[in-house]
């Protein structure tokens, strides 16, 4: 199943010329999990290759502006598109009291919006993966999501199937599933037999805005991609700290600690064009990336390759999208 995230907005506070705040869209088969709505967000997604999608769950990881000023807008246009199907919001506590206070701008939906907030620990379950809220460090009410796949089915041995001799045919599933099945002459084969260990799932950590914390290098621990942010440089680490923020080499310590497969750096203050904060980050750890809006971060499976960033990847462009080798930032 493809996933991939969408970076709508990579700035931090505020948009600049060529960056619009947070919003991060991600895709797995045919679900759309959208990762705080900064102002503009809708623009930038009709701006983009995917157009504005029914969003069926949006995510919020705290209640700054510049993570929430685009929601009012998104569902007063789902309303006028005179949408009818439920739109969930989920967020930590806090949320309900937002949404009462945005009533007066979004007026009467034609949509029912359903409320969720979300405390750190707990999990929704979904088909094939979970969505796990963790506590982070930013001062106010937030929390970041783990996106975390189910386990895989082993790969079937099919050389120690011919050697067994299990036909073709529906005994292959059946033991592909965990069955076991039995053949001719009462003989049983079961799955351990033709059928490798468990394979992980993906996982995805977005942590949002926080200073480093603990919990976010747990719950990256092997990640395929850890999204964090980077709003300051070294020189400015007291600030940083002041601010309950983060610098490049902080992210940059905290994924090599957990040893994840890709950092993406984001939350890039307007102070900085990007090359920065991936030089800075590079000095501690390798594989990192600091994408710009409209780029795509794809995230095969472990066997198949190494998470890989697109340039441009979800932006109309006459040329072509470039891909680049998981380890070169976009600046």
């Amino acid at each position: 199943m493809d996933l991939d995230l969408v970076f709508l907005g990579t700035s931090a506070s505020a948009p600049t010329a060529q960056r619009a705040p947070t919003a991060i869209l991600l895709r797995r088969g045919g679900e759309r999990l959208l990762f705080d709505c900064a102002e503009g967000t809708q623009r930038q997604l009709m701006r983009s290759t995917i157009g504005l999608p029914d969003l069926d769950q949006i995510f919020f990881t705290h209640f700054h502006g510049d993570h929430t000023f685009g929601l009012p807008g998104m569902l007063k246009t789902f309303s006028l598109r005179q949408r009818e199907v439920p739109l969930t919001i989920y967020g930590p506590p806090g949320l309900r009291e937002l949404y009462t206070s945005l009533h007066p701008l979004v007026g009467r939906l034609s949509y029912p919006v359903e409320l969720e907030e979300l405390r750190p620990g707990e999990s929704l379950e979904r088909e094939g993966y979970r969505v796990l809220a963790f506590p982070v460090h930013h001062g106010v009410t937030a929390i970041g999501y783990a996106v975390v796949e189910d386990e895989r089915p082993g790969e079937f041995d099919s050389a120690a199937a011919d050697a067994l001799g299990i036909p073709f045919g529906p005994e292959r599933g059946e033991l592909q599933r965990g069955e076991s099945v039995t053949l001719e002459e009462d003989r049983v084969v079961t799955p351990d037999m033709v059928v490798g260990a468990a394979r992980p799932g993906r996982r995805i950590v977005i942590p949002g805005d926080t200073a480093p914390v603990e919990t976010v290098r747990v719950l990256a621990e092997g990640a395929d991609v850890l999204v964090h942010e980077a709003t300051f440089l070294e020189d400015e680490r007291d600030r940083a700290a002041d601010t309950l923020h983060s610098t490049a080499r902080q992210a940059a310590e905290i994924a090599r600690d957990a040893d994840v497969r890709l950092l993406a750096l984001t939350h890039v203050s307007p102070r900085y064009f990007g090359h920065e904060l991936a030089r800075e980050a590079k000095q501690v750890f390798e594989r990192v990336a600091v994408p710009k809006d409209f780029d795509v971060i794809e995230i095969p499976f472990a066997e198949r390759g190494e998470p890989r960033l697109i340039k441009k990847g979800a932006r109309p462009e006459r040329e072509a999208p470039v891909e680049v080798v998981s380890d070169t930032e976009s600046v």
